[in-house]
């Protein structure tokens, strides 16, 4: 699993072994970054976000039961939106719970990272644009979303994109999400049961934008989110991905 980790010294990018011991490496590898032969022990590093994206490009109402419980219809084509790279939010970090907000969601989704250049790609072309998959949180303020129509705000608080803990090379659709909330299952499905599987969303936004290495596509969530509560812990698992875990807080007042 590549990682970006904190040590006492500095910020390094790496591989983590099965016995929690890491690769050093001198970049993340989608930069060119190759492996250096330093090696850090357990308990010696922070996990970091994995990568640092230009910018995150989510899709919306990506399966069905989700947009049955949404009360919308399922798309006939891929609907995206951005998330400021000010969203994200490492593993074990605290999800803010804005003030202006009366209810905030859990989303959890798969993550997939870009490993080179992607503009006007094909479906086919765009899977070898695919450097890998993590997890990730797509933390919704749900009443600012219906209030303001639009989603940039409801979706764009600082911590509202936790993103981890590592990220792997291949991924079967097969594998399981689930989205449990103090120790209580809330969200689990198939990632086959995704509307746009994610070479399909990669070429569908290369078509608008030019994707760079290290960018981030949100693939959506499926059937039950529901809020947060300040003291909460989120944890979203992916098999084959481990979990990415995180605790809500209020916001500090000024």
């Amino acid at each position: 699993m590549q990682v970006r980790v904190w040590t006492a010294e500095r910020v390094v990018y790496g591989t983590v072994a099965a016995d929690e011991s890491m690769q050093v490496w001198t970049d993340a590898p989608w930069l060119g970054g190759r492996e250096t032969g330093e090696r850090l022990a357990p308990g010696t590093y922070q996990l970091l976000v994995p990568t640092l994206p230009s910018k995150i490009v989510a899709a919306g109402r990506n399966y069905i039961d989700h947009a049955a419980e949404m009360q919308a219809t399922v798309p006939v084509e891929p609907v995206i939106f951005l998330k400021p790279p000010t969203t994200l939010l490492a593993p074990g970090g605290d999800i803010v719970y804005p003030a202006q907000s009366r209810r905030v969601d859990y989303e959890g989704e798969l993550a997939v990272v870009i490993g080179q250049k992607a503009w006007r790609l094909t479906p086919e072309e765009a899977v070898a644009a695919i450097w890998g998959y993590t997890i990730a949180n797509d933390v919704t303020a749900r009443d600012l979303q219906k209030r303001d129509e639009q989603w940039t705000r409801s979706k764009g608080f600082d911590t509202f994109c936790p993103l981890g803990p590592g990220i792997v090379r291949e991924l079967s659709l097969e594998a399981t999400l689930e989205t449990w909330v103090n120790g209580e299952r809330k969200q689990a499905a198939k990632l086959q049961e995704m509307v746009f599987k994610p070479p399909v969303l990669v070429s569908y936004i290369s078509q608008v934008m030019t994707l760079l290495p290290g960018d981030v596509v949100l693939t959506g969530t499926p059937a039950g989110i529901g809020p947060l509560q300040p003291g909460d812990e989120v944890q979203i698992r992916i098999t084959g991905l481990g979990t990415l875990r995180n605790r809500v807080v209020a916001q500090p007042r000024l």
